[in-house]
């Protein structure tokens, strides 16, 4: 296929979640002089925390400097896991025995959390579990899973085990791995209906949310919390930040702490069902071990393929990382050389520098933070824990406030690395494909 016609008529640098979905446009409420809290980004975190604020009669105002769950909230891959990754770091980090349990046990639980969530607020998402496969990149990726599986089992609560490369086609319909790991534990969503249900939800319990609002800065005055804004400035007993793979300059000491980086998708034309059902069997969710993954999927209706994947470090145009993904999605499914592609765009997931998710205070300030990638379930429980944590109401604090926040001496919010880092991790997934 020629690049001229490598894109369908009516191509959309859009996410394509957003043709049923759209990020809602309140149209700027007026922005109240003082409330209890101010929430700042409209994402699962402020709105999941928006949700329980509300719900215990806490005056909650959500800002947000563009719609509704326009970013990174409604432009993921869709994929709900119990963040594995996570606790194999967490289980390998200085911490102590009790808080890596703590912490592992509490990673874990945020899959059925937000099962919860999805059932108590009769959010229509396309949700299902369905499992997921972790795809070896590698004879070296693969023997380090098959270490791994009865941990992962173990720590799930449900099953996971390995597939051989000699029977991979019963999970993927490709030759181009050395088999893969699968884990029960994890499911997919339309996360644009997700978000969107969220945001419904929170102001069904009370909570004010203000899109178009840029917040510029905020201190502390006597006490309470000024808030400013391009709109003017609001007055609040407390104040949470979450804004994750968008945090700004109105809150440095975050952004010295976050670590925002590029992630692209693209979304394929209609294909016949006879092909997806070759290309995913099970309709699982699919990523590869690489370091410098891909994630991939069927769309909820399961006429479309959904790619995802890391082929630069910061915004670029859509048709060309749309060219970009095609290459790497027909390197594993060739099937799919001659399909062309309807939509393609990025936004940014967020890391941190020790690779786990944080929430905490500082002077005064809440913040949920650091989703890794894999925000989808982990922001959700984040946003809940913090309006906890905030509200006094619980019983024990999140394992995760316990972490000390790092960040790296002269690092001011710009990754400058990133196109070091990406190329180093690159060389190491080509030396690791060498043993394929």
């Amino acid at each position: 296929m020629t690049a001229d016609n490598l894109f369908a008529p009516g191509f959309k640098p859009l996410p394509y979640w957003w043709d049923a979905a759209e990020p809602l446009s309140l149209s700027a409420p007026e922005l109240p002089q003082k409330t209890d809290v101010v929430v700042v980004g409209s994402g699962y975190t402020g709105l999941s925390c928006a949700i329980e604020l509300a719900r215990q009669g806490i005056g909650v105002v959500v800002l947000d400097k563009d719609r509704i769950g326009f970013n990174a909230s409604s432009r993921n891959g869709g994929m709900v896991s119990g963040n594995v990754k996570v606790a194999s770091l967490v289980k390998a980090g200085p911490y102590s025995d009790e808080l890596k349990e703590r912490l592992v046990k509490e990673t874990m639980g945020v899959v059925d959390f937000t099962e919860n969530l999805i059932r108590e607020h009769n959010i229509d998402c396309d949700y299902r579990r369905g499992g997921r496969v972790n795809l070896a990149y590698s004879t070296k990726h693969y023997d380090y899973q098959c270490k791994a599986v009865d941990w992962i089992a173990e720590i799930t609560g449900g099953k996971a085990y390995m597939v051989p490369r000699e029977r991979i086609r019963e999970e993927i319909g490709s030759d181009h791995y050395c088999g893969g790991m699968v884990v029960e534990h994890a499911g997919g969503l339309h996360p644009a209906k997700y978000v969107r249900g969220l945001a419904q939800a929170a102001l069904k319990a009370g909570a004010t949310l203000i899109d178009e609002t840029l917040v510029t800065g905020m201190k502390q005055v006597n006490g309470e919390w000024v808030v400013t804004t391009n709109r003017g400035t609001i007055r609040a007993t407390n104040v949470m930040v979450g804004t994750n793979g968008y945090t700004g300059k109105a809150t440095p000491w975050l952004q010295r702490r976050m670590v925002p980086v590029a992630s692209f998708i693209l979304v394929t034309e209609e294909l016949p069902d006879e092909l997806t059902r070759e290309l995913v069997p099970n309709n699982r969710m699919l990523a590869d071990s690489r370091r410098v993954l891909n994630y991939f999927r069927l769309t909820p209706d399961c006429k479309r393929v959904l790619w995802g994947g890391r082929v630069g470090t910061a915004d670029m145009d859509a048709r060309e990382s749309g060219r970009r993904l095609h290459q790497m999605m027909t390197t594993a499914w060739p099937q799919l050389k001659d399909a062309r592609i309807t939509h393609s765009w990025n936004g940014n997931v967020a890391f941190t520098f020790d690779f786990v998710p944080h929430i905490g205070e500082h002077r005064g300030m809440h913040y949920a933070m650091g989703c890794q990638g894999s925000g989808v379930p982990m922001q959700s429980w984040l946003g809940y824990q913090i309006a906890r944590q905030i509200s006094g109401k619980t019983n024990q604090r999140s394992a995760f406030a316990e972490l000390t926040f790092p960040t790296v001496p002269t690092y001011t919010g710009n990754p400058w690395f990133l196109p070091i880092v990406l190329a180093w991790y690159k060389l190491r997934d080509r030396i690791d494909r060498m043993s394929f």
